[in-house]
């Protein structure tokens, strides 16, 4: 696999990962070494239980990744974690201190929580720099935003995102002239400009090359440790590259966790979600 010195030799991953830190808010409290808690979580619609009783906890800087059977509850999930679902119980926190259900979507997205859909949803007109501009941080009126002169700080920060992301050499190509695998990249990158602490990301393999699911798990596995990195995902050939820590969800609650050899050979999800 190539890495991304090779793809990119001006790149050094240690300036470039020290300089894209996610900024983390006065309020974060990361003191006991979890950034998630979801706890006692129940959800209903039109009287299906799409979450019963769901708990989950995630470490600072972990990569955890979600998997789990058509109508798990893993899109519900992180529609509660980032405020688009409200639940029927249950507490929800960013760390020691924030309360994510006392909050609305733009403020959990600023409180440092990003999450990326399956499909991506880049500005396919505008230059993969101009998407990564339009995603920073801060006034977010579209005239003000084209307008503005970037400062040099804001310039670096984007140049070191297009390094991390791979698309070091394609700044002023058009969004929509880039591979789908690109796109899922590029999408990673406008999470980034927003400098978030905890990244959902939603099936980024699907729909990828061979190649491009190489990248990805290098690119995934780079964010893990100044990032917490939550990865739903239904390709397992992709889970087994990245996998650290597996939750499997099953009828909106936790049904095993543990190492993928764990996942692998417990009953329970052989049954319900593997296969026997």
């Amino acid at each position: 696999m190539a890495s991304l010195q090779t793809l990119h030799p001006l790149f050094n991953r240690d300036e470039v990962f020290e300089f894209l830190k996610p900024d983390i808010p006065p309020s974060l409290d990361l003191s006991r070494g979890i950034i998630l808690y979801l706890e006692d979580i129940s959800v209903s619609f039109d009287g299906f239980k799409a979450i019963n009783d769901l708990n989950l906890y995630i470490k600072d800087g972990e990569l955890r990744c979600i998997i789990g059977p058509n109508g798990a509850g893993k899109t519900t999930m992180m529609d509660i974690i980032t405020g688009k679902t409200r639940p029927d119980k249950g507490s929800a926190w960013f760390g020691q201190s924030i309360n994510l259900l006392k909050l609305d979507e733009p403020e959990i997205a600023l409180a440092g929580i990003g999450r990326k859909f399956q499909k991506p949803t880049v500005f396919e007109n505008h230059t993969v720099h101009d998407n990564l501009e339009l995603a920073l941080a801060g006034n977010k009126k579209v005239l003000p935003t084209l307008k503005a002169r970037l400062r040099s700080e804001q310039q670096d920060y984007i140049g070191e995102t297009l390094l991390l992301i791979g698309l070091g050499d394609r700044p002023y190509s058009p969004a929509g002239s880039l591979s789908h695998g690109q796109k899922q990249w590029l999408e990673i990158g406008m999470l980034l400009m927003q400098r978030p602490k905890l990244l959902l990301i939603d099936e980024p393999a699907a729909g990828m090359t061979h190649q491009e699911m190489e990248r990805t798990t290098e690119l995934l596995t780079n964010l893990a440790g100044e990032h917490s990195v939550v990865v739903v995902e239904h390709d397992m050939d992709f889970i087994r590259t990245i996998a650290r820590t597996v939750t499997v969800l099953h009828q909106g609650s936790v049904l095993a966790e543990g190492s993928m050899a764990e996942i692998q050979n417990n009953q329970k999800v052989i049954e319900v979600y593997l296969g026997g």
